[in-house]
């Protein structure tokens, strides 16, 4: 297949799931259109909803400590979320989780908000050793998905914090129109599946004990917690990167950390690094696209930030040593993982063939009227 890049947005054919049409747009970008038009912001008839859907978080919570639960990892999006939640008057549980890989500004960023806002803080720390083995284990198994053991730790905490204070809402970072709605490369396996990080585990981990990693169940990975609704607040506005980040740091003295879930060390260089060397695939494409999808930015100055490094080459090499040093991995094993072919998500146990079975059985449109009963507010 020959190189393309979209003519609509700057996804290229570096994913191999991507599909062009004649005129040259992208899969991606028309999932994008789709979805937005379909689930996203729409004026007049968000703000309804969002009133609604407000109201009936406050009724349903009015004999409990808290009217939800927010994961904040000092990023833009979640750090957005809860300054719209305080101003619309909820009383909000944040959830932050330390896995060791912290930035300083992450860690500033999440104390300033809390303490302006008067949010309640709650700090999950992982237990070190046990999150160094896991996280060693991916790096030496070749997956495209290195962030699954912190994606899937943040998930679980978030449900454990709301199960202890029989909390009715979770308050998700996720959006429309600065993520789109699929995941932003085809290769990148879901941190749902539980199955796949116990195998990866097996074949790569140093026989250590995973007890204190709180693994998601079947159930609460794909349809969540009974009793408990998911609420994605940023779709219910006229979400904007630029205009979140502008408020924030005028509000709260919120510091920008550089690009997106760079907020995380180890997720900073794994999408910089470890994915265009060894997947030879940029992820700022999917990022940067829905940018130029949402009108923040034009699809020439997408072009020509992707013209220059993520971040710098120096500060790449010093991650690098610090991560490699913390997990205890030799530098000489690691160039070879990075140079030696991608290690297919199929070559571990996986729950794909499970899920795979269950949406035919039920049909994709079944499965979104499930999942649409599941988190519809209540």
């Amino acid at each position: 297949m020959a190189y393309q890049v979209c003519t609509r947005c700057v996804m290229d054919s570096t994913d191999p799931g991507i599909v062009f049409d004649d005129q040259g747009v992208c899969s991606s970008c028309k999932r994008y259109v789709e979805v937005r038009d379909h689930s996203g912001y729409r004026p007049g008839i968000s703000e309804k909803e969002l009133e609604h859907t407000v109201a009936t978080m406050k009724e349903n919570s009015k004999n409990l400590p808290y009217d939800c639960v927010l994961g904040i990892s000092g990023g833009v999006d979640s750090a957005y979320m809860a300054y719209m939640a305080s101003k619309l008057g909820l009383r909000v549980l944040a959830v932050h989780v330390d896995s060791g890989w912290n930035s300083e500004i992450a860690v500033r960023n999440i104390q300033r908000m809390c303490e302006k806002l008067a949010i309640q803080l709650h700090t999950y720390v992982m237990d070190w050793p046990t999150m160094k083995e896991l996280t060693r284990a991916y790096m030496l198994s070749g997956v495209a998905n290195l962030d699954v053991p912190q994606d899937q730790l943040f998930c679980a905490a978030v449900f454990d914090m709301a199960k202890k204070y029989q909390v009715k809402y979770i308050l998700n970072g996720s959006n429309i129109a600065t993520e789109g709605a699929a995941p932003p490369f085809t290769l990148q396996h879901s941190y749902r599946d539980t199955w796949h990080l116990k195998s990866i585990y097996r074949k790569h981990g140093r026989g250590k004990s995973l007890k204190k990693y709180p693994k998601l169940s079947i159930r609460r990975a794909w349809f969540g917690l009974p009793g408990v609704t998911k609420i994605d607040l940023l779709n219910y506005v006229p979400y904007s990167k630029k205009d979140a980040i502008e408020t924030l740091s005028r509000e709260f003295g919120w510091e920008y950390y550089g690009g997106k879930h760079f907020e995380s060390r180890f997720t900073k260089y794994f999408q910089s690094v470890y994915l265009p060397k060894k997947f030879g695939y940029d992820k700022r494409r999917y990022h940067l696209s829905c940018l130029v999808m949402n009108g923040e930015m034009t699809r020439e100055e997408a072009l020509e930030e992707l013209s220059e490094p993520p971040y710098s080459p120096e500060q790449q090499k010093e991650d690098e040593e610090y991560i490699l040093k913390k997990l205890d991995i030799d530098p000489v094993e690691w160039q070879k993982i990075l140079e030696a072919p991608p290690t297919p998500d199929d070559a571990y146990f996986s729950q794909a063939k499970l899920m795979n079975g269950i949406h035919k059985l039920f049909g994709e449109k079944r499965m979104d009227a499930i999942k649409k009963r599941i988190y519809s507010v209540k």
